[in-house]
């Protein structure tokens, strides 16, 4: 059986990703793809089974970006995860991005749906995963420009919460609307924000630093921009 080594990735990930959450696909695909595969292919053997909570939360985590990267830098150059047909979004290969198996850990086959949907929201029920998962566009979270790890994760998945909801782009509150605006992943996750908290508001109000959010505000959802997180 494989031991969780997080180290070639969090290496990967000092060397092409900047303080802005940009990828250098570029870069990546010329030079290091065959490492970023040899260590997938090193990972697939490791059984989770019986590993403490947070040695598998990390390792999902750090799968599902990593996949992500994988299938990018597979299809570079592209603009967005969401291709066009004739100027015309192309929601089939959108879908087949998220759902088809382009993985087998131990056994197990796996989609980045897979690892999303059935494993870290159904088995971990930790609303800021929502902050560390990162689809390669710019409507998602930063990408952090280091791995996951076991004995950092709480402190990282907090910190990923701060940046999220402390970023303009994200969530910013209009106080002369009595507005706030947020991500679309408060709205399509928003059953997952409910369990720790009775509003999307006092949900951002916890992280949110800018002022202190009244408890009755009008909710607008921010558009989502599925363009590529590339520099």
């Amino acid at each position: 059986m494989t031991q969780l080594n997080f180290a070639v990735w969090d290496s990967l990930l000092q060397k092409y990703v900047d303080g802005q959450g940009r990828v250098a696909y570029s870069r990546w695909r010329q030079t290091s793809l065959p490492v970023l595969e040899q260590w997938l292919a090193e990972m697939s053997s490791v059984d989770l089974r019986g590993l403490e909570r947070a040695q598998v939360i990390a390792t999902f985590l750090n799968l599902y970006n990593a996949l992500t990267i994988q299938q990018v830098l597979y299809e570079y150059p592209i603009d967005s995860i969401r291709p066009k047909f004739l100027g015309i979004p192309n929601w089939l290969a959108f879908l087949r991005f998220f759902t088809k198996r382009v993985y087998t850990l131990n056994g197990q086959s796996l989609s980045l749906n897979t690892i999303e949907h059935d494993i870290l929201r159904q088995q971990f029920l930790d609303p800021r995963i929502h902050f560390a998962l990162v689809c390669a566009s710019i409507g998602c979270p930063l990408l952090r420009a280091e791995a996951y790890t076991p004995d950092m994760l709480m402190d990282q998945l907090g910190d990923d919460c701060d940046r999220f909801i402390n970023n303009p782009d994200k969530v910013r509150y209009d106080a002369a609307n009595r507005t706030l605006y947020c991500s679309k992943i408060f709205k399509w996750y928003k059953a997952d924000f409910l369990t720790t908290a009775n509003s999307i508001v006092e949900y951002c109000d916890r992280y949110y630093t800018a002022a202190q959010l009244p408890t009755t505000l009008k909710v607008v959802y921010l558009s989502y921009s599925w363009e590529l997180n590339g520099n």
